[in-house]
């Protein structure tokens, strides 16, 4: 997906907030000022996810040596946390407003949150393509969360129509409150196990270790790392126990390791070869270190 589609993103969210903003001061509605509240912290996170697009195309330097892979991470969890706060403040006006409920506007609730849906949609629609990139999966459940948000505005200012219970109003900001802060404790928590340099979500240490042992002349494996650099780029570390050989054996050892360990999605691996029989002195990762029996 290209930046640009973020940044059309952008420049939409920010007429629909400006839209949101009168729609529900005419029609003194808190749900529509909450979801346009919702909808302005779009605009600092497609920005920031804008940056981190560009930033993660740039090479490896002298500095990042990883190059830039987790700035969209590190923008998911900026986004994720972000949103539980803002999500905290619409539940407390929302109870404020059930407190003192006030008559409300129902067909500028109606005609603005159809507006908004469009546009909300749209960007949606745009992302969709995306949504195996945590950053952009994070902008993805923000404004699927916002459609639904519309939606559920349309059908209860209909109901308040006819029913004439204000309540309906704090009651769907108090929802769509709740419905931003589950979505976004799954981001942070997954952003945080990245950060972390938690191992990839499916992964298994062990069983990767146990791959690594099928490869011709590999003894033992301890020693292991797997850890995410953001996306699908994934890398590892180990040692691993081999006898005597000469040097263009071992060559042939690291390249059939590594290609065993793509197997499992690991674009970057760093492999230490050691002589078998050696005393395993270093802490490890798994319980012990793993050898062929």
């Amino acid at each position: 997906m290209k930046p640009s589609v973020l940044a059309w993103a952008m420049v939409a969210t920010l007429g629909l907030v400006v839209a949101e903003v009168f729609g529900g001061l005419l029609g003194r509605s808190v749900a529509l000022l909450n979801d346009a509240v919702h909808n302005l912290s779009d605009v600092p996170a497609l920005g920031i996810s804008w940056l981190a697009m560009r930033w993660a195309q740039r090479p490896a330097d002298s500095e990042k040596t990883y190059g830039y892979h987790r700035a969209g991470t590190l923008a998911a969890f900026t986004n994720a946390v972000l949103l539980i706060v803002l999500s905290l403040w619409l539940g407390y006006e929302a109870i404020e407003r059930l407190r003192n409920p006030v008559q409300v506007v129902e067909s500028w609730m109606i005609w603005t949150s159809l507006a908004a849906l469009a546009v909300n949609g749209g960007i949606t629609l745009s992302l969709v393509r995306g949504h195996s990139d945590l950053n952009l999966r994070s902008i993805l459940v923000h404004n699927f969360g916002d459609a639904l948000s519309n939606i559920a505005i349309i059908g209860g200012a209909i109901l308040m129509r006819y029913t004439h219970l204000n309540w309906i109003d704090p009651l769907l900001g108090m929802a769509i409150g709740l419905l931003v802060l589950y979505s976004s404790i799954g981001i942070l928590r997954e952003s945080a196990h990245i950060l972390l340099e938690g191992r990839p979500v499916g992964t298994r240490v062990e069983e990767v270790a146990r791959a690594i042992l099928t490869v011709e002349h590999v003894q033992e494996v301890h020693d292991v790392h797997i850890w995410s650099l953001g996306g699908a780029h994934n890398a590892l570390s180990c040692h691993a126990r081999i006898p005597d050989m000469h040097m263009d054996k071992c060559e042939q050892v690291l390249a059939a390791i590594r290609k065993k360990v793509e197997e499992f999605g690991i674009e970057h691996s760093t492999v230490q070869l050691e002589r078998a029989g050696l005393p395993a002195t270093s802490g490890i990762v798994m319980p012990e270190p793993v050898r062929k029996t």
